[in-house]
């Protein structure tokens, strides 16, 4: 006999038999890979945003596409909605579970099934770690550009549904540029085929639907991805100005010079302290009021020239300094405290609460000038840290989640910045995707009827409304309603088997 904490509210308006479907699925994968005990299911009950917190019914852990599918057929048959995670890195509650949930985690399906160097293309499950699938090629010369900032453990099938991007997005896109096709189970259980190994193919283009659907139409469960050749020169510069505004104008001369870096990333001053306190990487110079990283790539001739105009761009918007690293370990020691910036906060807050709000590169100085105005206006210290190049912006909105009120307050401190980022031409998300956090600002970007559109094509995947429902489109509800942490207040202990 297990005690679970469930919802009273929901468990008395639909009667589940958990006892029937616990057994399916430890039919289907084992009594190892079904979490069931309250305390174990703990480990799931939030992603990456750590402040909403609720612990599923149960976790199936299946290992292959026949287990997903045979996972997901039980759920259609007793309408349980289900939710898949990956490595549970994601930023925006997408892998929140809701009250009698079941949680499908892919961290078992960790196999790289096919490399095609030839056709720079691998295939891989979706519990594949993201650096997993450059380590493995890169021996040949080739790599996978999409790089998220968690690239060492975020996994791919995570990527494939937030439509994750990195760094490098600027010149080489986001996970969908370069997800050709894949094998998918829709909501019902049927296994399914969308797109190709090559880099076209006819018809309606499914992959790119399925791309950031945040697991609302169904699980990837093999991934076709497409690789690319190194480059044969790389070099990254780093600039520090007195102001973050002189780093922003510098962002768009760069990109009006013609030169596209394969990456600009910019950190303001209390970015680069945390980071220095942290990873150490002694190249951050810490009074300074911003840096900008800029890699330049491709080959050995261009990249000098370009190097030698970025350097020049940089000191005519008023840089103090352009550090130059060529060889990969420097390369590598500039990079690792942007790659640390966000776990760095844990320096200067106990908690902190991040968006990804995109603008047009020529308004970014105008943007960052109204999020001070928004930080002194609420209280709250914002760290900037952002995809300059692509106008994706990171702000990191310190707190307190000890503080009654706080993370309400700062929930309302970040909607406003994403009001500000649609104001400007912009996007309430990057790459983070829409999740739980921001599906009430949905309409702040689109119509009603964009809206409508959009849940006819959910629809015609998931005619039960079971694939992580309550996510990604909004409902009547408040903003934020769907997504507020739990109170064990109000949840009880019942016995189930």
């Amino acid at each position: 006999m297990t005690a679970i904490a469930t919802n009273p509210s929901t468990s008395s308006s639909k009667n589940i038999d958990w006892q029937a479907i616990t057994t399916a699925f430890i039919g289907i994968v084992g009594d190892r890979y079904v979490v069931r005990t309250r305390e174990e299911l703990i480990a799931y009950e939030c992603d990456g945003l750590t402040s909403y917190k609720q612990q599923p019914a149960l976790v199936v852990l299946p290992n292959t596409t026949e287990e997903v599918s045979a996972v997901l057929k039980i759920c259609d048959r007793y309408q349980v909605p289900f939710v898949a995670r990956g490595s549970g890195t994601g930023l925006s509650g997408g892998a929140l579970p809701i009250p009698d949930s079941v949680l499908i985690v892919t961290s078992r399906m960790r196999k790289i099934l096919e490399i095609d160097l030839e056709n720079q293309r691998v295939v891989v499950q979706p519990g594949v770690i993201n650096n997993w699938v450059t380590q493995a090629v890169s021996g040949a010369g080739f790599y996978y550009a999409p790089d998220p900032s968690s690239q060492v453990i975020c996994s791919i099938g995570g990527n494939v549904a937030e439509n994750s991007g990195g760094v490098h997005c600027l010149k080489y896109g986001v996970t969908t540029n370069h997800v050709l096709g894949a094998k998918i189970v829709l909501p019902d259980g049927t296994i399914q085929d969308i797109g190709s190994k090559i880099p076209e193919s006819p018809g309606y283009d499914l992959t790119g639907i399925f791309v950031g659907s945040e697991g609302t139409l169904g699980i990837a469960t093999e991934v076709t991805l497409k690789i690319l050749k190194s480059a044969e020169s790389i070099q990254v510069l780093l600039a520090d100005f007195t102001t973050v505004e002189a780093a922003g104008s510098t962002v768009s001369d760069v990109i009006s010079a013609g030169i596209i870096p394969g990456g600009m990333e910019i950190m303001d001053n209390m970015s680069i302290n945390a980071v220095e306190d942290t990873v150490a990487t002694n190249c951050y110079p810490r009074d300074a009021a911003s840096i900008l990283l800029i890699e330049i790539d491709g080959l050995e001739s261009e990249v000098a020239e370009n190097s030698k105009r970025v350097e020049a761009i940089c000191l005519q918007n008023g840089a103090r300094n352009v550090t130059t690293a060529i060889d990969p370990e420097q390369r590598l020691r500039l990079w690792k405290g942007r790659k640390a910036a966000f776990a760095a906060m844990g320096r200067l807050s106990p908690d902190y609460y991040v968006q990804d709000g995109v603008i047009p590169r020529t308004k970014l100085t105008y943007v960052l000038q109204e999020i001070a105005k928004l930080s002194e206006k609420y209280g709250y210290h914002v760290a900037n840290v952002f995809h300059a190049g692509d106008g994706n912006l990171h702000p990191l909105i310190l707190y307190n989640n000890a503080e009654a009120g706080a993370l309400e307050t700062v929930e309302e401190l970040g909607g406003e910045i994403l009001k500000l980022c649609v104001k400007v031409g912009g996007s309430i998300s990057g790459e983070h995707g829409i999740g739980a956090d921001k599906k009430c600002y949905m309409p702040e970007m689109f119509s009603e009827s964009d809206l409508e559109t959009m849940r006819w094509v959910r629809d015609v995947f998931d005619r039960q409304g079971i694939a992580n429902p309550t996510k990604i489109l909004p409902t009547p509800r408040t903003c934020g309603e769907g997504a507020k942490p739990i109170h064990d207040a109000k949840y009880k202990l019942v016995d189930r088997f």
